[in-house]
């Protein structure tokens, strides 16, 4: 999934940000509100981690945004935990409500539902052209060969055995797979095809639709 975390606490931030990266997740980070609406502007996000006390434009504030424009799912923080806040977070349109201090297990885990409700219903495994992918135990076997990918491999398999056999641009899993940083006119996208083909092995099962994408037939 493509993530922003918006938190004034930098250390927090980055270590929230940290870990959903190890889970195979696109992250960007935001210190303040003005920042997050930067971000959210030019980036198509499947859930904003959203704390609620940040500066320059105040997280309510960021919260109505988000909720008008699209299906972008909020998971607000606060350290607030009395339940007039949480329902205050929660009519605001957040929808899901995390107190400080939190567990990341925890935290990840609501990331994870929320990002199955920001997109149609897919499988709890995902299953095409001989491959089975786990996205909870990130597991991939092919014809019962286990196969071991790095996190961006990972992600884009995810993609493109989502699409269900139609074709995915290296525009969109550079979107899903990388964070900002990710150069637009970078080889990554083209090179962890490359060695994703390579780990799967014969018959090659990855596609190259010319001027369009990439799929799994």
């Amino acid at each position: 999934m493509r993530i922003l975390v918006v938190e004034d606490e930098p250390l927090l931030a980055d270590a929230v940000a940290q870990g959903l990266r190890h889970e195979a997740h696109a992250v960007d980070v935001a210190y303040d509100g003005a920042a997050a609406l930067e971000r959210f502007g030019v980036n198509d996000y499947d859930v904003v981690v959203l704390d609620r006390d940040i500066p320059a434009v105040h997280g309510d504030d960021v919260c109505r945004v988000i909720v008008t424009q699209g299906e972008t799912r909020v998971l607000m923080l606060t350290a607030a935990a009395g339940i007039d806040d949480r329902v205050t977070g929660l009519s605001l349109g957040a929808d899901d409500y995390l107190p400080k201090p939190f567990a990341f297990r925890e935290l990840s885990a609501r990331v994870t539902a929320l990002g199955r409700r920001s997109r149609p219903a897919a499988p709890p495994i995902l299953r095409r052209a001989g491959i089975s992918l786990d996205p909870h135990r990130r597991e991939v076997h092919r014809g019962g060969r286990y196969v071991p990918l790095s996190r961006k491999e990972f992600a884009v398999l995810a993609e493109l055995l989502r699409a269900d056999g139609t074709a995915v641009s290296a525009e969109v899993l550079l979107e899903k797979a990388w964070d900002e940083n990710a150069d637009p006119f970078t080889h990554a996208v083209r090179m962890t095809i490359l060695k994703l083909r390579r780990k799967l092995g014969e018959p090659p099962v990855v596609l190259t639709e010319p001027g369009v994408g990439y799929r799994i037939p």
